[in-house]
């Protein structure tokens, strides 16, 4: 391997004012920087572009690194992109669980594929546009929260452990969207005010529907609506148009609001019930992964979010075996969503976390 020097960084940059201000702020602290966009999987068809690797964002990323100075290439990963992340999603979504993709990611693409690329180069450090925060306590690295709660990503990072955490660098983990607009505009960088997308970048038009249905028709197939005693209310149109915790659109009248409880995909039914049935104070959590390599001393009390966007919850953290966990929760949760991570936390700190894998309605019991 060649000999690695310390100053040597690869910004992952998308063309976004996040992390062109990453970028240029390790300029300015002396970092021998250079700029990396990867080229995804993008559906084939004219025009059909991945939203984190448009041919527009890539010209922005270039032109901030010509404004930097510094050198900029572009990384082919379509086909490890679409094995890693693409096939997992279709293939999940045909066990009737909603997989998280940003997740599948970061673990395999940005701080697998290339921070093991940008390390075999010789360079010591990957550095994104991120909003969470590494802290080091006497050698041991640790995951934080950012400093702005709102615009906080440390839940899409709990896959992270200690051999990425040494290589990686988050600029903007004290910094808020407000202070990183303003920072990129006082630096003239050419995308100071460039708006952000949330979809899921790999599907062109944001029809999920239609995306399975292409690549995995037979996922799309209409069965069952039934209660959760197993009585059929009507038909559905084909499980992944539904999610967890969804009222409108069902297409049943029935005496009070009904809601998405779950999707059997062995009957390929779709089980409704009243909003009594929607909390969830225990489910089980499969592929653990800690950011200090293994789980505090259990049974623990944690924080659990079950979205990116949820607050977390107290809960106790159980061990089933090497593979499961069980989560309860000392109040019930709304919209616990097997395939989602439910990743855990102590105040700041980020624990770890996995996928959800089942959830147990009523009161849940742990197994200690």
């Amino acid at each position: 391997m060649p000999m690695v020097d310390n100053r040597r960084v690869v910004v992952a940059m998308s063309g976004g004012v996040d992390s062109s201000l990453a970028a240029a702020m390790l300029v300015e602290e002396g970092y021998d920087v250079t700029g990396v966009m990867l080229q995804l999987w993008s559906e084939p068809g004219e025009g059909s572009e991945n939203r984190c690797c448009t041919s527009a964002a890539s010209r922005d990323a270039r032109r901030v690194a010509e404004t930097l100075g510094v050198p900029f290439r572009a990384i082919d990963c379509s086909r490890q992109f679409k094995a890693a992340v693409v096939d997992p999603f279709i293939e999940e979504h045909a066990r009737g669980r909603t997989p998280n993709p940003c997740i599948l990611c970061n673990r395999e693409i940005k701080f697998g594929y290339l921070l093991e690329t940008a390390r075999a180069s010789g360079t010591s450090y990957l550095a994104t546009g991120h909003y969470a925060r590494v802290r080091v306590t006497n050698g041991t690295f640790r995951l934080m929260r950012a400093s702005d709660t709102r615009k906080d990503q440390s839940y899409f990072l709990y896959v992270l452990g200690q051999e990425q955490l040494r290589h990686v660098l988050f600029p903007l983990g004290e910094l808020t969207k407000a202070e990183v607009r303003a920072a990129a505009a006082q630096r003239n960088l050419p995308v100071a005010q460039r708006e952000e997308s949330q979809d899921i970048c790999f599907v062109r038009d944001q029809d999920y529907a239609r995306f399975l249905g292409a690549h995995a028709p037979h996922i799309l197939e209409p069965g069952p609506i039934v209660d959760p005693e197993g009585r059929e209310l009507g038909e559905h149109q084909g499980l992944p148009f539904y999610t967890i915790g969804q009222r409108r659109g069902i297409g049943i009248t029935w005496s009070e609001p009904l809601y998405v409880l779950e999707k059997d995909t062995c009957r390929n039914a779709l089980v409704v019930g009243p909003a009594d049935h929607l909390g969830c104070d225990a489910f089980g959590v499969v592929d653990p992964s800690f950011v200090l390599g293994q789980p505090p001393s259990l049974p623990a009390a944690v924080e659990v979010k079950i979205r990116s966007t949820a607050s977390t919850a107290e809960a106790i953290l159980y061990r089933e075996d090497k593979r499961e966990l069980t989560i309860r929760t000392v109040k019930p949760l709304h919209g616990v969503t097997p395939g989602q991570a439910a990743v855990f936390y102590r105040g700041e700190e980020v624990l770890g976390g996995g996928t959800i894998a089942s959830s147990i309605r009523g009161k849940g019991k742990g197994r200690r």
